[in-house]
């Protein structure tokens, strides 16, 4: 299995809050608590160190071999135990932001609470904050991501949807008499959160004999209730997530894609009026059983071909009252992968490993931005750690010669009252700086905005990071006036950041055309941790297409001369 140190730190991590949610001897938790923080500072991964080697770093024998074992089991003994001992429900408790492991075991100790639902009524009915420790602000605090938590019930990432269709999709492959699968629904319009694995086919076969293959498939159930002679409804699941699907059965080339097309588009799209007459696509759609493509379809309503991430009712028409549609972003438009973490912070691999992967994969650039001093928790760059870093960078850089390069960047916190988070003179050294908020999330909208818009006029300032700090399904994020952010941006020459992980996927699409409309770049970051996660960029393209987003407004669509001269510019 082969865990990499982040991976096990957040088992570590998970541990810890256990042990403090069961009463654990505090000796005991601090042990692991301290193994946690050398365990955040290690720049040489677990798994391929020895014992005796973890012993010479400054572990415990003990916790040597427990981390061992977490590398090659992906688990301990000590963590399954505790686990096995927790309710499902009380677990989800730890999540709830504002909230630790201690006011957990009050709630489920003190007030014998184990359910969402307990605790939902508890806050609804004024009894959180009656006890000891909690009060009025925690308790809306708690029902406020209770309630976040409770509305995301059943979803989930477009990465782990995309994952689970695939899947399902090979199945369906393997068997007689289905010509053609396609995604269809939010899946095909590559929604961020996906509650439903919709999917059309074309099939040459009797649908009911069809139907018995189907239900034969492993880890698949149907649920004759909701299905009919022309779909089947239940539910599919891997070894890590589930969700219910739909799959639509067409026996015609023609009613093939009618479904495609009339299970694609949001109800937005579909009932747009096109004409004086007040038809919408659905009505042609219906109309028309002579088509061979999609595209005939929109020739039909006189639009031009509108690429499935755009058929929200949201931007497409405008878009198309244009000469033409715009080109959108290719993922091998991305010339170069900005804003990546290495084990001079709190990445899995080097600083070298990341950039010879960009560059064995083609790219022209790679930008390292590790986290700045600020991010103790995330082992952020002190300014020695900062010139160690670049004096590496300038060797590497003169191995690779003219054919790639490193940029200098970091990602510095934006502190509370909206300044960057080192000196000026330390500021000067990077080639680009990430500006964004890591601490304080509890902000009102007044309050965030402000400290983003201070933190934009930096004149260090060349991204802005992750805008909202959002983690999808997880919390929503500090609220902040986008246009505003947006215009600041404008006003002083800051590109936006799509941050590419399939967990933030931030600045929300719906905003991003509104900064095209404001000539604001944005630059597809995947803020890679570990090798892999340089490759989210494809989740970032996709938010991107979804508002509209094309290469020449792409910042790292930018070739790397024309990177250089553009930091140059900015420097100046």
């Amino acid at each position: 299995m082969s865990l990499t140190n982040k991976e096990i730190t957040k088992k570590i991590k998970l541990l810890v809050n256990l042990l403090e949610l069961h009463g654990e001897n505090p000796f005991k938790i601090r042990g692991y608590s301290g193994a946690l923080q050398r365990l955040e500072g290690m720049s040489v991964q677990v798994s391929v160190c020895s014992e005796e080697q973890l012993v010479d770093i400054g572990f415990s024998k003990k916790m040597a071999a427990m981390l061992l074992e977490i590398v090659e089991n992906g688990t301990h003994e000590n963590l399954e135990a505790l686990l096995s001992q927790t309710p499902e429900d009380v677990l989800k408790m730890l999540n709830i932001s504002g909230i630790g492991p201690k006011k957990v075991r009050a709630i489920w100790q003190d007030m014998n609470i184990d359910t969402i639902d307990g605790l939902m009524e508890a806050c609804q009915a004024n009894r959180v904050s009656e006890m000891k420790g909690f009060g009025k602000k925690t308790e809306a605090t708690i029902l406020e991501s209770l309630q976040y938590m409770k509305s995301n019930s059943g979803k989930i990432f477009y990465a782990h949807a995309e994952n689970l269709f695939s899947q399902l999709a090979q199945k369906l492959d393997q068997i007689n008499g289905i010509l053609e699968i396609n995604p269809t629904g939010s899946l095909r319009r590559r929604l961020e959160i996906i509650d439903l694995i919709e999917v059309a086919l074309l099939i040459d076969q009797n649908r009911t004999t069809l139907f018995e293959e189907i239900g034969k498939i492993e880890n698949l159930t149907v649920n004759p209730k909701e299905s009919s002679p022309f779909y089947l409804c239940g539910s599919f699941h891997n070894e890590d997530h589930e969700l219910p699907f739909k799959i639509h059965f067409s026996e015609t080339h023609v009613e093939y894609l009618n479904t495609l097309f009339g299970t694609t588009g949001s109800q937005n799209h579909l009932l747009h009026s096109i004409n004086d007459e007040h038809a919408n696509l659905h009505q042609i759609v219906r109309n028309n059983k002579d088509i061979e493509t999609e595209e005939e379809l929109y020739h039909k309503a006189n639009l031009p071909y509108i690429e499935p991430e755009l058929r929200e009712g949201i931007i497409e028409f405008d878009l198309a009252k244009k000469e033409s549609m715009p080109d959108l972003l290719e993922v091998q438009d991305l010339k170069g992968i900005l804003h990546n973490h290495s084990t001079y912070s709190d990445g899995a691999n080097t600083l070298k490993e990341m950039a010879d992967a960009c560059r064995d994969n083609g790219f022209e650039y790679f930008g390292i931005s590790d986290h700045s001093q600020t991010a103790f928790y995330a082992n952020g760059l002190k300014e020695e750690d900062v010139f160690k870093q670049h004096k590496e960078i300038d060797q590497l850089n003169a191995e690779y010669g003219d054919s790639f390069k490193i940029f200098k960047g970091i990602e510095s916190d934006i502190l509370n009252d909206g300044a960057l988070d080192y000196p000026d003179e330390v500021l000067s050294s990077f080639d680009y700086i990430v500006a964004s908020i890591h601490s304080n999330l509890g902000m009102d909208e007044k309050k965030a905005t402000a400290r983003l818009i201070k933190a934009i006029e930096n004149p260090y300032t060349t991204i802005l990071g992750h805008m909202t700090g959002r983690i999808l399904l997880r919390r929503e994020g500090y609220p902040v006036d986008h246009q505003k952010v947006i215009d600041a941006c404008a006003a002083n020459g800051v590109i936006i950041e799509i941050n590419a992980s399939p967990y933030r996927l931030d600045i929300d699409w719906r905003w991003v055309h509104k900064a095209l409309e404001k000539d604001v770049m944005l630059s597809i970051n995947p803020d890679a941790h570990e090798i892999k996660g340089l490759w989210d960029i494809k989740y970032g393209t996709l938010i991107g297409r979804k508002g509209g987003l094309t290469k020449d407004m792409t910042f790292n669509a930018m070739s790397k001369k024309e990177m250089e001269i553009y930091f140059q510019s900015r420097k100046k």
